[in-house]
């Protein structure tokens, strides 16, 4: 996260993290007090997006694998079935269309490669206990090379096989480890927005053929259910603002331009100093470092 200092806001923490990748932005440790899986998170809400004890679970699992952060087991277990909430077939028994079962969505052969007793787990372990189902994530992930930031990429990928559910699980991890109560409203948010990284930049565009920075905003927030106006310029008039010297969280617009009548640019915050946007035409929507020059402040819709 970084401190929201009128237009200083954010830099330092872009000097140090520079044009780090997303995996390389995913780092080790524990929590401070759509793309991917149909079973994933869904729109609205402001609950906690974690059911109580997961960040608790995760962090433990993630512990058997040095450099692996918890918040990549947090962001696999939300995109798969929302942390165990789905109510969809093969979450808590049975499978889905593709075989898959419980919270963490494993492949019955896949489950049996890594299979893993949590503490207070299963025995033997089963796929729909969420304690050996996250603990057995963890060990695919560590032997796939997730314990480092050059292999992180690969084990998500080899977990799903799709760049896209890559992206997602990314994005969703750095907003994790910003802010472990993370709410569901953003985590929808953040999940679109990383659902079209790669997308086109189009003048006015709102989805079909690509997206402009607004449209990207106001698209993203409409997937959580909340409705945003087209253009940068009234979405920073509609607020709530956050206030200079409070801390960016995970899901809040930044804004750019000449300043607070002059707003032209909005890109989604994301965590580690990066946000989302849709930056200009000849772009493609991306991943980067939020802290431009020319920042007139950020806003927390919901």
């Amino acid at each position: 996260m970084g401190k929201l200092v009128g237009v200083a806001a954010l830099m330092v923490t872009v000097l140090i993290l520079g044009v780090a990748t997303l995996a390389a932005a995913v780092g080790g440790g524990t929590p401070s007090s759509t793309t991917g899986s149909p079973n994933g998170p869904s729109p609205g809400g402001t609950a906690p997006a974690l059911p109580s004890g997961w960040a608790e679970m995760e962090t433990a699992a993630a512990a058997t694998c040095p450099g692996l952060s918890w918040s990549v087991l947090a962001a696999i277990g939300t995109v798969e079935s929302g942390s165990g909430r789905s109510t969809a077939p093969g979450v808590t028994s049975g499978a889905n269309s593709a075989g898959a079962e419980g919270p963490m969505q494993f492949e019955p052969s896949t489950f049996a490669a890594y299979a893993t007793v949590g503490p207070g787990g299963r025995a033997p372990a089963s796929p729909y206990d969420p304690i050996d189902a996250v603990f057995t994530a963890a060990a695919m992930l560590c032997a796939d090379g997730a314990g480092t930031p050059a292999g992180l990429r690969g084990a998500v990928f080899a977990y799903d096989h799709s760049d896209a559910y890559v992206d997602t699980v990314l994005t969703l991890s750095l907003a994790f480890a910003a802010d472990p109560a993370v709410d569901s409203t953003v985590i929808a948010t953040l999940a679109f927005a990383a659902g079209r990284l790669g997308a086109p930049y189009a003048w006015g565009g709102t989805g079909a053929g690509g997206f402009d920075c607004s449209g990207l905003s106001q698209a993203a927030y409409a997937a959580a259910g909340t409705s945003l106006p087209r253009v940068a310029q009234d979405q920073f008039g509609q607020g709530p603002a956050v206030p200079d010297g409070s801390t960016v969280q995970p899901g809040d617009l930044l804004f750019f331009g000449s300043g607070p009548t002059g707003v032209d640019h909005v890109g989604i915050y994301v965590g580690s100093g990066l946000m989302i946007d849709a930056p200009h035409a000849g772009a493609v929507v991306r991943t980067e470092p939020a802290g431009w020059s020319g920042l007139v402040g950020a806003t927390r819709p919901g």
